[in-house]
């Protein structure tokens, strides 16, 4: 049955103006993006079959274009429309933290991160540049590696936090292997690039790490 044949107090679109997106489900939020179903299956249909087919949104979001189109009803059309919402969502984050000061809100610093980063197949290193009362001066995606492996240049950190008169910084790294366990040589470089930043009077505030099944804090563990 199409959804346009339920009863109007059941339509997800209805129910989201008249009760607010906090009272839908996943699915149903979905659904309302999707706006059709497929081979006789109501939108709603279709977007339980893309939560169960990816498990989470997190999974969802972080799907590259091969996996989307293993779901039958969404192509790259669909693809490209929650990726671009993806990219509004963090660009949100990026405003917030701009116009106020990062370290006040911990959770919409680890949201960005998680936006930023969650996704890539490759392992990207991005740094936060912050100025003297913590507000965010730039985000940057300062390095790039493969799947595994990341060249981290302390002399480029520092230019980079020197050019943007920086007085502090976050870094944050994924590992798109899906651990957020610290590596020896994690550690090894977040030493190193807080022994350079410092000899600049450049304080390094955490260092994230960034995996699909969550994100890990130097700091909160202790480790800076």
């Amino acid at each position: 049955m199409a959804i346009t044949d339920w009863p109007e107090g059941e339509r997800p679109r209805e129910r989201l103006i008249n009760e607010g997106p906090r009272h839908l489900s996943d699915a149903e939020l979905l659904a309302i993006f999707l706006r059709t179903g497929s081979h006789g299956k109501s939108a709603v249909d279709l977007a339980r079959e893309i939560m169960k087919h990816f498990g989470s949104l997190k999974e969802l979001f972080a799907a590259r274009l091969p996996d989307f189109k293993e779901v039958n009803g969404i192509g790259p059309a669909k693809y490209a429309q929650l990726q671009a919402i993806l990219e509004l969502s963090c660009r949100l984050l990026s405003e917030d933290m701009e116009s106020g000061i990062v370290l006040s809100s911990p959770k919409s610093v680890k949201d960005y991160l998680q936006l930023s980063l969650c996704e890539r197949s490759y392992e990207a290193f991005i740094v936060l540049f912050l100025d003297v009362k913590n507000r965010l001066i730039e985000s940057v995606e300062l390095f790039q590696g493969t799947l595994s492996h990341t060249s981290v240049y302390p002399r480029e950190l520092i230019k980079a936090a020197l050019t943007r008169n920086a007085a502090s910084v976050i870094l944050a790294h994924n590992h798109p292997t899906g651990t957020t366990e610290p590596s020896e040589q994690d550690k090894l470089l977040t030493k190193s690039l807080k022994q350079a930043l410092d000899l600049v009077e450049v304080r390094l505030l955490d260092h994230f790490i960034v995996a699909s099944s969550g994100i890990y804090s130097f700091a909160e563990h202790g480790l800076l």
